[in-house]
C-alpha cells in the first residue's frame, strides 16, 4: 500500500503580513485587518497583535480593549487574491493535486511530484523558500501521510517553520492533542466534548461509533 505524502501549506498571518510588507510603517507593530467600527470584526491579526490576544473573527471593540495600540487596516482582497494566485503557481511547479482551503492555505499531494523529489519535507521547504522569494512572505508547512495530520502539523511550529508527523507517529500525536485543537472542532463542540470528559484525542478514541452518535448525533443524516 502506497503511503501518501501530503503537505499543508499555510501562510503566516497572511492578510496582515501583506499589509506589513507593503507599508514599512506597520512592520513590528500590532496590526488588524478589518474595521475598528463598533460592529467591525478582525479579519486577520499580525503576530504582534496576537501577542495581546487579538485573533481573527474577534469583534473589533474587544480587540481594541486587548490592545490599545492596535492599528486597523482596511482589507484589500484584490491584492490578497493576486498573491494567492502567485502562490498557487508555485504549488503547481510540484504537483497538480492541489486542494485550496482558502486564499492562504492548501493541501498538496506530492506522493508523485513533478520534480521527482523523494522527500516531502524537501518539497515543503523548497515551496516555502520559493514563496518567500516571489512574494516576500513567510509560510509554514505540515507534512504527513493524510490531510488531517498535515493540517495539525502546520500549526505546530508557526510562524515560518515546518513540522513532520511520519507514519507510525500519527496515533501518538493525536492521542495527546487537546480536542479543541482538532481541525473542525469549534468552541461549541469542544465545550460539549469537555462536558462528556473528552479532553484529548485519547479520550475520544475510547468511544465506539455508536457511543459517539448517541452523544453527538450523526452528521451523515
Amino acid at each position: 500500500m502506497t503511503v501518501r505524502k501530503i503537505i499543508h501549506v499555510d501562510m503566516d498571518a497572511f492578510y496582515a503580513s501583506v499589509e506589513q510588507r507593503d507599508n514599512p510603517e506597520l512592520r513590528g507593530r500590532p496590526v488588524a485587518v478589518g474595521y475598528g467600527a463598533k460592529r467591525g470584526v478582525v479579519a486577520a491579526a499580525s503576530y504582534e497583535a496576537r501577542a495581546f490576544g487579538v485573533f481573527s473573527a474577534m469583534p473589533s471593540v474587544t480587540a481594541m480593549r486587548k490592545c490599545a495600540d492596535l492599528i486597523f487596516v482596511p482589507p484589500r482582497f484584490d491584492i490578497y487574491r493576486s498573491i494567492s494566485a502567485q502562490i498557487r503557481e508555485i504549488f503547481a511547479e510540484h504537483t497538480d493535486l492541489i486542494e485550496p482551503l482558502s486564499l492562504d492555505e492548501a493541501f498538496l499531494d506530492v506522493t508523485k511530484n513533478k520534480q521527482d523529489i523523494p522527500v516531502a519535507t524537501d518539497i515543503a521547504n523548497a515551496i516555502r523558500a520559493r514563496i518567500k522569494e516571489v512574494t516576500g512572505l513567510n509560510s509554514s508547512a505540515g507534512i504527513s501521510y493524510n490531510k488531517f495530520l498535515a493540517k495539525m502539523a502546520s500549526g505546530k511550529r508557526k510562524p515560518n517553520n515546518y513540522f513532520v508527523i511520519p507514519p507510525g507517529k500519527g496515533e501518538a500525536f493525536v492521542a495527546t492533542l487537546p480536542i479543541e485543537k482538532f481541525h473542525g472542532v469549534g468552541p461549541a463542540t469542544a465545550k460539549r466534548m469537555h462536558a462528556h470528559g473528552i479532553q484529548l484525542g485519547a479520550d475520544l478514541a475510547k468511544l465506539t461509533m455508536e457511543e459517539m452518535i448517541a452523544r453527538f448525533g450523526n452528521s451523515a443524516e
